[in-house]
């Protein structure tokens, strides 16, 4: 790993929340060599089997990687989490959620702060309820693209973990959504429901309360994605990202379904527009027209 501290990069965060995976036993890459000073780290080489690439060679093995990787939250959220960490907690996940009216709205030539605000505000309360009890790691990026298959080891070693070093405390749920709602591959919806019955289970945790927290959180997530994919064509000249929004809008579409999501679900779907054929070659059509501040 090279992260070199002028490009405002370290690479302390990795190497403490490595070895805190380590230690509880899972498989993330041991440390062989570090230099904090100059960024770099020498990392173990699990190799390039990564979920997607393993599913997609052999559709069979979806159930049983899906199933590693669920085993792995419901262990990794029975340990105490990593002390001094950031809290990804209801106020700042209602700024984050509020990128889809800062970035994503663009596209329709619709950018009005005072709505972005007022959105933050109603929805605040909601993940306050169901989701305001951080007292887990999550990874933020827990999904297929990041976890490798290690089928010579056991259990849930078998999942190897990357791209951790964003790592925070929050609600038990989050992870769940990252892996299940997937803004880069389709995850069959009984997938879905198998893995979020089986950590349920697993953890004893109440069901409707935490389906609750879920549909909460797949919401959250969902409308930051749609906030952040816009952002990266519209500022950082990354327009395929725009190719995956159609997945993140239905996506969130299902979360918006619950009964938890009632008191925002009308004003998302009146504010936020639809992405149709037109909207979608908008944000590709300005790319790279917003400068960095």
């Amino acid at each position: 790993m090279d992260a070199p501290s002028e490009r405002g990069e370290d690479v302390r965060p990795f190497a403490r929340i490595s070895r805190y995976l380590r230690a509880l036993g899972l498989s993330a890459p041991d440390i062989l060599a570090e230099d904090d000073e100059n960024g770099l780290l020498l990392l173990e080489d699990l190799g390039d089997a990564l979920f997607v690439r393993v599913v997609a060679r052999n559709p069979a093995l979806e159930r049983p990687l899906y199933e590693a990787a669920t085993d792995l939250l419901a262990d990794l959220h029975r340990a105490d989490p990593p002390e001094n960490l950031e809290v990804y907690d209801p106020m700042l996940m209602s700024r984050m959620a509020a990128l889809a009216w800062r970035w994503y709205r663009r596209a329709a030539g619709l950018v009005f702060e005072d709505q972005a605000q007022a959105f933050e505000a109603a929805f605040y309360p909601l993940l306050d309820q169901h989701a305001g009890q951080a007292d887990v790691l999550i990874q933020r990026d827990y999904h297929a693209e990041n976890l490798i298959w290690l089928p010579d080891r056991s259990g849930v070693a078998r999942v190897g973990l990357l791209d951790f070093q964003d790592a925070m405390i929050g609600h038990r749920a989050y992870d769940l959504v990252s892996l299940l709602q997937d803004a880069r591959r389709d995850v069959p919806r009984e997938t879905e429901a198998e893995m979020t019955d089986r950590y349920i289970s697993r953890c004893g945790v109440d069901r409707d309360a935490f389906l609750a927290a879920y549909h909460v959180l797949g919401a959250q997530r969902n409308l930051r994605i749609l906030g952040v994919f816009a952002r990266l064509s519209l500022q950082s000249g990354k327009p395929h990202y725009v190719n995956l929004i159609p997945r993140v809008w239905n996506l969130l579409e299902r979360d918006l379904a619950h009964p938890a999501l009632h008191p925002i679900a009308e004003t998302v779907r009146r504010e936020l527009p639809a992405p149709t054929d037109s909207i979608l070659t908008s944000l590709k059509n300005q790319c790279a027209t917003i400068p960095t501040p």
